[in-house]
């Protein structure tokens, strides 16, 4: 949910969006930088420049009238003898489509290794051009003229590294059901618009005049002082539901605004919250009707969601109505995330965040710290992005939105902050991990969100749940798309309780050069409280890499998931070990199995 104060009303309403008074919402700004340009690179400097990594093997082309341009022996010849005077073992591949000749470097050598066997070909008159056969991979970084803003999806410190993921998938196939304010028309939201349902049956907080219909357009939630209650003051509107849609699933490399998420996926709007709020029947029958439930007097679900996004909460524990309809939804296959709240107590004392069977999001700042307002403990189950516009606007969370103060005027981007929008950045996640594993449950994609998710950049008193959300890793580990060389230990290892770490080893052996930078790590364990697990990569030189911490909140049985590991810097022969300690008492396991991918 969206920051904003305390509503007093004598109406029992989810007290959510529609207040705005805390909100920050700036024009953005575009900055141009000059650059000054380089003075030319000297061959040497050349020949170091032109490797950015270590490289395999060099592409050679040969001047025309050279004997290396027309024959293979002559070609090898050349790259035995420069390998020589380089001190390497070079090898001639194969011939180009181009001419050019394809040399191999043998063993994996260094990039100075790689930048004196190429300055012995720059030396080389009948050599035209030689330069590093180069590994591309997929550019998913998008062009959408404001997406340098959304810190929340890239940066290092805070962000839930977005763009990783992208080239595992993008949320085609999912329809996400946003129960919220209703949807105002956005060009660079549209083409993921697919129909929802206005659920409002109160006339005095729906605004448009009528009761339940098959439009759920925003109208506005603006209130005049007071309206809502005494001491409530006033607000304008505050198009919370299309904010909140944007993050999620805004059309991307379109040249235009913000990128989604989950950019493919589709958005169902389903509007609950009106002027002061909405009510929990309402709410109910939108959770029911959005996981392809019946409703009394609504036609049938034609998008059924198979994730569901909820920024929104009041005061309260979760009731057993609203809790009835969340676990029917689930059981359905449908993915419920809900905001944590925005104030800065325990989430157990609000609802739907306390509910059971739902993903509970606190919010965190630019710095990766819980932002001033977030709600915490043990019912959160994860923390995302959500902005802390305190310490500047553009520390906020920008997505799509309307200029006008009551009704709606043109379309718009603003910063908002809130648990309201650290919640659409794990519903994004979900929807992208369904795109790419239809089989998921949702008790699997919220174990894996958690289980993949990486340590907080910044302290949380109280609790964030299992830390901050990873994107990339999450979404590798859920895809089923890896691939190569797999080493197993399949030997049962038992995990004493409260006790000192136990180890499984797998030993690799004929593999070149170094482990790959998404080494992906296969475990299977059983164990009657995980959250009291530990569990770290330890390499064969002893390097460790930390794969899960304890947690008090992560009370499920079992880690039965995929953690990828950036293990470029280890060579890959040698003994792995998987390490696994349980830090607490009561429970105990067993390693059943666990795996290397190369």
């Amino acid at each position: 949910m969206r920051t904003s104060p305390t509503r007093v009303t004598g109406r029992k309403l989810i007290s959510a969006a529609a207040v705005s008074a805390a909100l920050v919402a700036a024009a953005t700004t575009s900055v141009a930088f000059a650059q000054e340009p380089a003075a030319p690179a000297t061959a040497p400097e050349a020949a170091a420049q032109a490797v950015a990594a270590p490289a395999e093997r060099l592409i050679v082309g040969y001047k025309a009238g050279a004997a290396e341009a027309r024959s293979n022996q002559a070609a090898d010849a050349d790259a035995v003898a420069k390998g020589k005077e380089a001190g390497e073992s070079l090898d001639f591949q194969r011939r180009l489509g181009t001419g050019a000749a394809l040399v191999d470097l043998g063993e994996r050598l260094s990039k100075a290794d790689v930048a004196d066997v190429i300055a012995e070909y720059q030396a080389d008159p009948q050599v035209a051009y030689v330069v590093p056969d180069r590994l591309n991979k997929p550019q998913a970084d998008p062009n959408d003229t404001e997406y340098s803003k959304q810190w929340d999806l890239f940066e290092t410190t805070a962000g839930m590294r977005v763009p990783g993921a992208w080239t595992t998938a993008t949320g085609t196939g999912v329809t996400v059901a946003v129960i919220d304010t209703g949807y105002v028309t956005h060009s660079d939201l549209a083409a993921n618009i697919v129909a929802g349902y206005d659920f409002i049956s109160d006339t005095a907080v729906s605004v448009d005049g009528n009761g339940r219909d098959s439009n759920p357009a925003d109208p506005g939630d603006w209130y005049a002082t007071d309206e809502c209650g005494t001491g409530t003051g006033s607000s304008n509107s505050s198009w919370h539901g299309t904010h909140v849609a944007g993050t999620i699933a805004a059309a991307t490399n379109n040249n235009k605004g913000v990128a989604g998420i989950a950019y493919n996926a589709k958005i169902s709007p389903l509007r609950v919250l009106g002027k002061c709020g909405g009510y929990d029947s309402d709410i109910i029958d939108a959770i029911t009707w959005a996981s392809g439930g019946t409703v009394s007097g609504v036609p049938a679900n034609a998008n059924v969601a198979k994730v569901i996004n909820m920024s929104l909460g009041g005061s309260g524990a979760c009731t057993s109505a609203t809790q009835t309809a969340i676990t029917n939804a689930v059981n359905r296959g449908t993915t419920v995330v809900v905001a944590a709240g925005n104030s800065n107590a325990n989430a157990a004392n609000y609802s739907p965040a306390s509910c059971a069977n739902v993903i509970s999001v606190a919010a965190l700042s630019r710095t990766g710290a819980k932002a001033s307002y977030s709600n915490y403990g043990s019912t959160v189950d994860i923390a995302a992005p959500g902005g802390q516009t305190s310490t500047g606007t553009a520390n906020g969370i920008l997505s799509t939105l309307n200029s006008g103060t009551q009704g709606p005027s043109t379309e718009s981007y603003a910063y908002y902050q809130g648990t309201s929008m650290a919640a659409p950045h794990i519903a994004g996640l979900a929807a992208l991990m369904k795109s790419a594993n239809s089989s998921l449950t949702p008790a699997q994609i919220e174990s894996a969100i958690k289980t993949n998710s990486r340590a907080l950049p910044g302290a949380c008193s109280g609790g964030c749940g299992a830390g901050l959300a990873d994107a990339t890793k999450t979404v590798q580990a859920v895809s089923g798309t890896t691939s190569g060389t797999t080493f197993s230990s399949t030997t049962a290892v038992s995990i004493p309780d409260n006790s000192s770490a136990v180890e499984s080893s797998i030993a690799v052996s004929g593999r070149t050069g170094n482990a790959p930078s998404a080494l992906q790590v296969g475990v299977d364990i059983t164990h009657t409280y995980r959250g009291d697990l530990v569990i770290t990569l330890v390499a064969p030189d002893g390097t460790t890499y930390p794969l899960k911490a304890s947690s008090t909140s992560d009370s499920a049985d079992n880690v039965n998931t995929t953690y990828t590991v950036d293990a470029s810097s280890e060579v890959a022969n040698g003994t792995w070990k998987l390490r696994v300690q349980d830090v607490a008492s009561a429970d105990t396991g067993t390693i059943n199995s666990w795996k290397l991918t190369f």
